[in-house]
């Protein structure tokens, strides 16, 4: 996060997720924003994007259920479900999918989930496309 003198509030996004969730919607993979935060960035941003779920100000049992709601209107389980989490409020809803991902720089809570895949890159530095191509193995087809 970044804040300027006059209290606007800034996020950096990586433009390679950016390519990932293109790479993801091209092979026909439903993605999904579930976050704690509410703000007209990422709304902005999921659009841009043309991410096919966007859901904002959830917290811990929040994001497992809102998960769960979108997977019931998918027609899928949680185990056929990934998930990308850094800190304690991903915790539930990292422990009940059944592909797990956190970035480096996870807080240790996160990185001590049993399944989880840590993924060699930190947060905001690339991490949807890193396992786009690291774990799902799909590119961009050219």
């Amino acid at each position: 996060m970044y804040y300027s003198e006059h209290g606007d509030e800034l996020k950096k996004f990586n433009t390679r997720d950016g390519m990932a969730f293109q790479i993801l919607r091209e092979v026909g993979i439903k993605t999904g924003i579930i976050t704690s935060e509410n703000t007209k960035m990422v709304e902005q941003r999921a659009k841009k994007l043309k991410i096919d779920f966007l859901i904002q100000n959830e917290k811990g049992e929040g994001k497992l259920k809102a998960a769960q709601e979108i997977c019931n209107k998918l027609g899928i389980s949680l185990a056929e479900t990934a998930y990308v989490g850094d800190d304690i409020n991903c915790k539930e809803l990292l422990e009940n999918v059944g592909y797990p991902f956190c970035p480096i720089d996870a807080v240790k809570a996160i990185m001590n989930i049993q399944s989880i895949q840590v993924v060699d890159c930190k947060g905001g530095d690339g991490v949807i496309r890193y396992i786009t191509s690291n774990y799902l193995h799909i590119e961009m087809q050219q």
